[in-house]
């Protein structure tokens, strides 16, 4: 098929690598313009970019598509198909409508549930216990469009949002590769109402942790939010992030309240939660490196005793 790629991040990447060893013609790469960086603001180019570049494929950096010029640009490309997967920029009708078989996106939940921007982190930060991908026809509203193929992967009690992230994204390749070769043959399913749920854009303040609940949603929470931004608290006025924790048991006969440390059993700080406790078993403190619990605590540690709000 004659298609188009839309994308940015580096989750985009082994989709358009696959589409691309697939033997489809790929006529045009869309990703975001690039960004200026670090400290000399040098100008960096998006994973979609520097794949594109390698395989030898026109790229395109459009700001957005309000200009008749820039829709004309994408409609002259005359695709099949145009397969959108994180890409960044809202895509009006006449963009959607363009290609023969018009827009699909890759998106990494199990449609309704967790529409939006954050589906990977709401997922692990809400427990569920699985996910996966979907593969929808694009239409104006937010990943309201019926679905041509999912497929689904269990969430593991140790996943990070990196974890699942790397998993889904190879997912992902495999799923629109193989929607892509049936595309006669798949029918498109309506998303069923009663179902959906939205994944908002995490807030640096919401990821802010509250001790009060059961420690293993606590431990949800924190996976879900590892490495990016972190789950973070204050102690003694610095903001510290937890990348990684343990529930466990505390005596029933220890009288504790929830944010309480706990004497450290083995070396790394605990901390008591409404129902049992955490074992925070790696940590960063603003502007350091992450280090584990153990180190943590022969450094400036957790007293027990103290009570973290």
């Amino acid at each position: 098929m004659r298609l188009i790629f839309m994308g940015t991040p580096d989750f985009s990447v082994p989709a358009l690598n696959a589409l691309h060893a697939a033997g489809h013609d790929i006529c045009a790469v869309y990703t975001r313009p690039p960004t200026k960086k670090g400290r000399g603001m040098t100008e960096q180019i998006s994973p979609v970019h520097e794949c594109a570049d390698a395989l030898g494929v026109q790229v395109l950096t459009p700001e957005n598509f309000k200009s008749p010029e820039t829709v004309e640009a994408f409609t002259a490309h005359q695709a099949d198909l145009a397969v959108v997967v994180a890409y960044g920029l809202i895509l009006p009708k006449t963009v959607l409508s363009a290609p023969e078989k018009g827009c699909w996106n890759i998106h990494a939940s199990l449609l309704p549930r967790w529409r939006g921007a954050a589906p990977i982190q709401r997922a692990i930060m809400a427990g569920d216990t699985q996910t996966g991908i979907c593969i929808m026809q694009m239409e104006a509203g937010l990943d309201t469009g019926p679905v041509l193929l999912r497929r689904e992967t269990d969430i593991e009690n140790t996943d990070t949002a990196t974890d699942l992230h790397n998993r889904l994204m190879m997912l992902g390749a495999e799923a629109i590769t193989e929607a892509v070769a049936q595309h006669d043959a798949l029918e498109p399913t309506p998303q069923n109402a009663a179902g959906v749920t939205y994944a908002h854009k995490i807030d640096k303040q919401e990821s802010r942790i509250a001790w009060s609940g059961d420690a293993r949603q606590l431990d949800c929470f924190i996976r879900g939010l590892s490495p990016f931004p972190g789950a973070w608290f204050d102690a003694d006025g610095d903001r510290i992030k937890i990348l990684a924790a343990r529930p466990i048991e505390v005596a029933s006969d220890l009288k504790t309240r929830a944010g309480e440390v706990l004497d450290a059993g083995n070396g790394a700080p605990v901390i008591a939660c409404d129902a049992g406790a955490l074992e925070l078993l790696r940590l960063q403190r603003a502007g350091k490196s992450a280090m584990s619990g153990e180190e943590f605590q022969r450094g400036k540690g957790l007293k027990p005793g103290t009570l973290l709000l």
